[in-house]
């Protein structure tokens, strides 16, 4: 498809290095073996060799130009503990329990990333969402002057009239539960931010609800509307050049005809190509049936707001999706400090 095509061409010409945690699940296997063959750069698996390797002749793959770590055998997990354990201190960790979760492939792979070993970090095809962020909040953590990590989801539709040539961008789809308005407005900005910087179209942005532009919606969901305005702010502030509004309908943020009828004046009904979901469950909810009633190819979760690249699969994800992601990671790491200004950096040389 030309969006994917795009990023793979754009990594094809800088190359990275991305760490897959989970290193014998065959799908993740599969995802390395076509990320080397692509040229798109070096992919890292973690876990016991020989079982890497066995899965690995189950399936017939070649790990040529595939680097297999096993974090019980890293020279690097003494230091990997004391760094953790370091910036653990404030909340109690002792030597031990930072040495046992540095042995657990996520934290390893997430301190690869952290300490610039790695490029960024996909995994997620075997754990729940939870045991992917907590390492990486823990060791890669927050972007400078972010507050709120969300988790994106880009969908790519055949009808290029969805969206941006048939491109939309989904959050959040894996972090936050209920997010106040604050939360949500950074949601809003952070996947518009996304959107402008891997696709480099002018983000306009729907923040959803189940009504458009009711007045007499209860006060709950009147945190949608005060989060368009601060989205606003906020935009202007970091000098981001996008359109939001809302509340808006599903169906008026993305069908013309409809969106005419409502709202006529709006810069995004009826052609938004960022969509904002109240809540987790709507965002989950929609990404996944998205996925196999529109039959749309989903890339995601790209994890936003964090220091360093990484991304969350879905445990139901394919081959062809990791590989799509570990592309979008990838690409991010290009130049992730244009995304995130004061993001670390790798130092010269690497």
């Amino acid at each position: 498809m030309q969006f994917i095509g795009r990023v793979i061409e754009k990594l094809q010409r800088h190359p990275k290095r991305i760490v897959f945690p989970e290193g014998a699940e065959p799908r993740v296997l599969q995802a390395a073996r076509q990320f080397h063959c692509l040229s798109l750069g070096a992919p890292i698996l973690l876990g016991n060799r020989v079982k890497v390797e066995k899965a690995a002749r189950s399936l017939k793959l070649s790990l040529d130009g595939i680097r297999i770590i096993n974090p019980e055998e890293s020279e690097d997990l003494e230091k990997f503990a004391r760094t953790l354990r370091l910036l653990r201190r404030p909340h109690g960790m002792k030597a031990m329990e930072a040495r046992d979760a540095m042995l657990n492939p996520n934290y390893f792979g997430a301190m690869m990333v952290a300490m610039h070993q790695a490029d960024g970090l996909v995994t997620g095809t075997n754990v729940a969402t939870t045991a992917v962020l907590r390492p990486l909040i823990q060791t890669i953590r927050l972007a400078p002057n972010i507050s709120t990590a969300a988790g994106c989801t880009v969908m790519e539709f055949e009808n290029a009239s969805i969206g941006e040539d048939g491109v939309l961008f989904l959050a959040d789809c894996a972090v936050v539960p209920e997010p106040g308005m604050e939360q949500l407005a950074d949601i809003a900005v952070s996947t518009a931010r996304f959107a402008r910087h891997l696709w480099g179209f002018r983000p306009r942005v729907a923040l959803l609800s189940y009504a458009t532009k009711d007045s007499a919606m209860p006060p709950a969901m009147g945190k949608v509307r005060a989060a368009v305005a601060l989205a606003e702010k906020k935009a202007r502030r970091c000098g981001l050049e996008a359109d939001f509004d809302g509340e808006l309908q599903a169906d008026t943020a993305l069908v013309p005809e409809i969106a005419a009828r409502k709202l006529r004046q709006s810069k995004v009904a009826g052609c938004a190509n960022v969509l904002i979901f109240p809540n987790l469950a709507c965002g989950d909810i929609a990404a996944k049936a998205l996925r196999h009633l529109a039959r749309a190819q989903a890339y995601g979760h790209i994890l936003l707001g964090l220091d360093r690249p990484a991304a969350d699969v879905s445990r139901g994800s394919t081959a062809r999706d990791i590989l799509g992601v570990a592309a979008l990671v990838g690409v991010q790491a290009i130049a992730y400090h244009q995304l995130y200004p004061g993001a670390s950096q790798p130092p010269p040389g690497v």
